[in-house]
């Protein structure tokens, strides 16, 4: 059995990319997997000046919870094409704490929008930062249309086709961790 965080790089109260996240950890059986939202960990907007003050304490425990893990299910938002501001911020903080921080962790990256392509720009960007940071993408998957193929009232995937191909990648990413 292995641990297992899950978390969206969003900071909004109504995520599409947390209920995916919530939905997959639902279908992913046999380890020990907690789902964290990052709106609790706190950090000011990352500048040289910042980081003179030293690190948020934020930015430890949640460093500290990474390297516990065996592996991560990330889901990255998309604004104008990349991650949000927030997400961001996390990742430089963490980056700066440690820059190998994500080092031996294998990464399921997910993306989702309400638009065609899924966020797709967001996760092509995710495949190639992360692993700057020691990550292995073992999976990765842009869920298109989310309001289109989801239902929020039965947390389930509503389209066949959809379903198949992340199952596929959920069975995938757990024979790889």
């Amino acid at each position: 059995m292995k641990k297992i965080i899950a978390f969206a790089g969003s900071n909004s109260s109504t995520s599409i990319n947390h209920k995916l996240v919530e939905f997959v950890v639902s279908e992913i059986k046999g380890h020990d997997i907690r789902i964290i939202n990052l709106v609790n960990y706190a950090m000011p907007m990352y500048s040289e000046d910042e980081e003179k003050n030293g690190f948020p304490g934020m930015a430890m425990g949640l460093n500290q919870e990474i390297s516990e893990a065996d592996a991560l299910i990330i889901s990255v938002n998309e604004h104008n094409g990349s991650w949000s501001a927030f997400f961001k911020n996390i990742i430089d903080w963490l980056s700066r704490l440690d820059r190998n921080f994500l080092e031996g962790k294998k990464i399921l990256l997910m993306s989702t929008s309400p638009g065609k392509r899924g966020g797709l720009s967001s996760l092509e960007f995710g495949k190639n930062v992360l692993p700057r940071f020691g990550a292995e993408i073992v999976e990765s998957f842009s869920f298109p249309s989310f309001y289109d193929n989801f239902s929020v009232e039965s947390n389930t995937v509503t389209d066949e086709t959809l379903l198949l191909g992340l199952n596929e990648v959920l069975s995938t990413f757990a024979h790889q961790i």
